[in-house]
């Protein structure tokens, strides 16, 4: 009798909160298959592998989501699945990166916009502790720096770990064309600091004397 009440006890009472392994076998394959099918751009696919119960912020063996490798990739409307199904667009790899910043730094604005409105946050930064904005200014994506620049609350003026903000990376690393030129109006224009001097004291308007951007001189001054 006893016996059997021992073995009653254990095929009722759970073990702790733990899934039986070829459940955590299942789930490991799922996230290698969504992770596959993101990459192969498998809208469909993606969106049948979140309904089944896929994590929407899987990561690979670096840990990229699936949303910042969609992000990479140039993937519109993939992160757009992704994002409804309430992926996280703060989410970093072991590199920093995370949606938002990339989008920023590779001029995607339209995925910028989509984040913005989806929980970006403002004080996460990149591998330079430097924000969406600076990379954007850097490589001359005037519509990002345009957007980012307005948003409400966006740090406009964060200094990286170089000791460069928006503005100072756009001189220093632009070359003084039309579309740097049109930045630091746009960096001007929405409130931007124009004396925050680099780590070794030198201004944004010394950088742009030195290197000869006579047009960006101008801006700053006038």
């Amino acid at each position: 009798m006893r016996k059997t009440i021992i073995l009653l006890l254990i095929l009722i009472i759970p073990i702790g909160s733990c899934e039986p392994v070829w459940a955590f076998k299942k789930n490991e394959i799922m996230q290698k298959d969504i992770l596959q099918l993101v990459q192969q751009n498998d809208i469909s696919g993606v969106a049948k592998a979140l309904e089944n119960g896929a994590n929407v912020n899987a990561v690979d063996n670096n840990k990229r989501s699936l949303l910042l490798i969609a992000t990479m990739g140039k993937q519109t409307e993939m992160a757009k699945i992704l994002v409804k199904h309430k992926a996280d667009v703060n989410q970093q790899a072991e590199n920093r990166d995370s949606p938002f910043l990339y989008a920023g730094a590779s001029g995607q604005t339209e995925l910028v916009r989509l984040f913005l409105n989806n929980g970006a946050r403002f004080d996460i930064f990149n591998r330079y502790n430097g924000s969406a904005l600076i990379p954007a200014c850097e490589r001359g994506h005037v519509e990002t720096v345009r957007l980012l620049a307005n948003t409400k609350n966006f740090p406009i003026d964060h200094v990286n770990r170089l000791g460069w903000t928006a503005l100072m990376e756009a001189i220093v690393l632009g070359d003084g064309s039309l579309k740097y030129q049109q930045i630091v109006q746009i960096l001007k224009d929405a409130g931007s600091r124009m004396d925050i001097p680099d780590n070794d004291g030198i201004t944004p308007l010394q950088h742009a004397q030195a290197k000869g951007f006579k047009e960006i001189v101008v801006i700053i001054k006038s």
